[in-house]
């Protein structure tokens, strides 16, 4: 699919179907969505130039991600995608500076552009150039991300409070509650260090875009694109820190499933040793010798009933004076 939009944000089709020769010079942005190989000819045809396929997209060396021929400027960002689904993914989108125009190649629909694209036709201004509208493009990505942040903290906070809130403990006796608890830990975690994979090659994308001779000579894109770089960093810092609570988080739950394993070993610890004395002490009567005088005894079980509870009784007393149990 390739979406096309003008200086005045009016969007139009350039479809090869549609049999258009060339591009109006109002347009400003070239927006392919899952291109098929002829739309991708289609419009290399339009902008006399050749555009990186699916697979140019999945290098991860910088001199393929990032990079300037004929003057174009050539660059590849990993943004989060289904972030709020259990099955957040990175997905790789091409943003190309092709003099006045911008043209963007993605496989994927990240919530990103459906908000850009409903703001700028929502409220319509002029757009500039192509390197005006990627710094606003890039700017709506950042506060995206911003968000997916926010959205993650606030579920880890009542994660972290399930696990170690006042109320924890009762929770926690349901079966497997803290391997649930953990199963939850691991998804978060994955989607943050997905984030961060994003912030970092958006922070590559701003520093080798702000030296690019578009931005260089717009007092106003130069300012915005420092902007952008500082939210960048914010950003990074910040994920590295929600990182750092989810490993707390995670430390903290395997400690605790640890504490409670040892309570029950300790459980069944303390009640082997305390039968323990009974058991002797009916093992012994229960041996086979004749020449034993308590066989004889008229009280002689009743009293080896006692001397079994007694010697149970005894060393549970022991332990709670030591302060075992």
């Amino acid at each position: 699919m390739i979406k096309a939009y003008r200086a005045n944000c009016e969007a139009i089709s350039l479809s090869p179907d549609d049999g258009s020769e060339q591009i109006p010079d109002d347009v400003v942005w070239i927006d392919l969505i899952n291109p098929s190989r002829t739309e991708e000819q289609h419009v290399e045809k339009l902008l006399g130039l050749d555009l990186p396929t699916r697979e140019d997209l999945k290098d991860i060396e910088p001199s393929s991600r990032l990079y300037i021929q004929d003057g174009n400027v050539f660059m590849t960002a990993s943004l989060v995608w289904k972030a709020d689904s259990d099955d957040a993914r990175l997905t790789d989108v091409a943003f190309i500076l092709a003099g006045k125009r911008l043209v963007t190649i993605r496989y994927a629909e990240p919530k990103s552009f459906h908000l850009f694209i409903a703001a700028i036709t929502r409220v319509p201004h002029e757009m500039r150039s192509g390197a005006a509208l990627l710094l606003k493009l890039l700017e709506t990505i950042v506060d995206r991300t911003a968000e997916i942040l926010e959205n993650s903290v606030a579920g880890i906070d009542n994660l972290a409070a399930d696990i170690l809130g006042s109320q924890a403990r009762s929770k926690r006796k349901a079966p497997r509650y803290l391997e649930d608890r953990l199963t939850n830990i691991a998804a978060y975690h994955r989607l943050i260090s997905k984030v961060r994979d994003s912030l970092a090659s958006l922070a590559r994308l701003q520093t080798f875009l702000h030296t690019s001779a578009q931005v260089q000579q717009d007092k106003e894109a130069r300012e915005q694109g420092k902007s952008i770089a500082r939210d960048i960093q914010s950003l990074t810092e910040h994920a590295s820190f929600v990182s750092g609570n989810l490993t707390f988080l995670l430390d903290a739950s395997l400690g605790i499933i640890n504490i409670e394993q040892n309570g029950i070993i300790k459980i069944f610890s303390i009640a082997s040793v305390v039968f323990l004395p009974p058991t002797l002490v009916a093992s012994i009567y229960g041996m086979n010798f004749q020449l034993m005088p308590e066989l004889n005894w008229t009280f002689g079980y009743p009293v080896a009933l006692v001397v079994m509870l007694m010697s149970a009784i005894i060393p549970f007393l022991f332990f709670r004076w030591k302060g075992w149990l």
